[in-house]
């Protein structure tokens, strides 16, 4: 079993709780990593991160590529475009490294451009539309796996 499972958030996540509640919610980040530590067996550490910076979340991904850290990743708005988030997140897959892609809602309900998504194609599976269940779905499914 695993000890760390890290959990990257990209742009805007910060501001959970008040951005759009009635899209994402009212929980905060926080309140979700809360959540994940206490569902976690003891031995085993939530490491939770969001930045807004594109490049920032890419050197996490090598960290977690390069010490074989099972992922689970909310890339928000990188999720349709970041061509060179996904190119990171490849090397996850490449290194046999689990990575799960959530989204608190679901983006194929929601806007057309938000229909795709450049990370999914890489990752070993996508949970979306569950809040922040989406997240303890993903935790738990490394727990089993990893």
């Amino acid at each position: 079993m695993t000890s760390t499972i890290l959990v990257l958030n990209g742009p805007n996540l910060g501001r959970l709780g008040t951005r759009e509640p009635e899209v994402y919610g009212s929980e905060t980040l926080a309140d979700i990593e809360t959540a994940l530590a206490a569902s976690v067996p003891d031995g085993v550490s939530i490491d939770l991160r969001q930045t807004d910076d594109e490049a920032e979340l890419i050197a996490w991904i090598h960290h977690a590529v390069d010490e074989r850290v099972p992922v689970v990743l909310n890339p928000a708005a990188f999720t349709h475009y970041s061509y060179a988030l996904r190119d990171a997140a490849a090397q996850l897959r490449q290194a046999g490294v689990p990575l799960v892609e959530v989204h608190l809602s679901n983006p194929h309900t929601r806007e057309t451009f938000r229909h795709t998504s450049v990370i999914s194609g890489v990752a070993t599976g996508v949970i979306a539309g569950f809040g922040s269940d989406s997240y303890r779905l993903a935790v738990d499914w490394i727990l089993r796996h990893a």
